[in-house]
């Protein structure tokens, strides 16, 4: 699967998981010890951000409705030479764009999860997304991001584990 369309599906999973949050659950807690519901959700949102700085593009008003912030970022990462370019990775190593939109879209897709456990939504993945970020970033991307300090420690599954519960383990969840 192209990263583009990677980040699409995750971040749209992302938006309509969050279009379920009511008022009263934002101060809620998360499996993200540091971030209640509001914080998450702004981190969430904040992805969209970080891939729009690596193009370059700069925030419009519009983009603080994360469903129109994810369209911006997808139509952006769609222009020519846009995944080719290069950022810096939140664990400090510069990688290509089209790295950086498939790791935000690991990064959506389970915070997708940990926003679910907060609010008791659905915390059923979609497995066919969970199946490409796993084959992509499993085992090795956690444990850099452990090494930066932005990934908890793993949590042990059971060895016939599903593929959600193996990535929300290595990425420092309890499934």
């Amino acid at each position: 699967m192209d990263p583009v369309s990677l980040f699409e599906q995750a971040a749209g999973g992302a938006v309509a998981m969050a279009e379920q949050v009511r008022p009263d659950q934002l101060r809620l807690a998360t499996p993200c010890s540091e971030w209640d519901v509001a914080a998450l959700l702004a981190h969430m949102q904040g992805g969209t951000g970080y891939l729009l700085g690596a193009l370059g593009v700069e925030p419009q008003s519009d983009d603080a409705r994360y469903e129109a912030a994810v369209e911006r970022c997808v139509h952006a990462l769609r222009g020519p030479g846009a995944l080719e370019q290069t950022c810096m990775s939140p664990a400090g190593f510069e990688w290509s764009v089209a790295e950086a939109t498939a790791g935000t879209a690991m990064d959506q897709l389970v915070h997708t999860w940990d926003l679910a456990v907060a609010i008791g939504g659905d915390r059923k993945l979609d497995a066919d997304l969970v199946d490409v970020v796993v084959a992509m970033f499993l085992p090795g991307m956690p444990e850099i991001g452990r090494q930066a300090d932005i990934v908890g420690p793993e949590v042990p599954v059971a060895p016939d584990a599903s593929a959600q519960d193996r990535l929300l383990g290595a990425m420092g969840r309890r499934p």
